[in-house]
């Protein structure tokens, strides 16, 4: 089965993430936020990817809106790390 655009998306997204976090870790000492921000933040992909193996289509949407609290709690986290002058622009 290929991929949905979706999944590429959260995969590369995921890995911009994972690169902010070690960032935020080693060099700017941060380590509350950034293990947040690294969960939420991952945890889009493997939303997206659960859905794709939903067993109804209620199942899809609960999934993908679950996908979608978590990309807004992640949207979240880099704003306040923005703020709080943790990072200088939220890609």
């Amino acid at each position: 089965m290929k991929d949905s655009i979706a999944a590429i998306k959260s995969i590369d997204f995921a890995i911009k993430i994972i690169q902010l976090y070690k960032t935020l870790v080693e060099e700017r000492k941060e380590y509350v936020m950034s293990k947040q921000l690294l969960r939420s933040g991952t945890a889009i992909g493997a939303l997206i990817r659960e859905a794709e193996h939903a067993e109804s289509t209620a199942d899809f949407l609960h999934k993908m809106n679950i996908a979608l609290k978590e990309a807004n709690e992640t949207s979240y986290g880099l704003l306040l790390l923005f703020k709080g002058s943790y990072v200088r622009d939220c890609f």
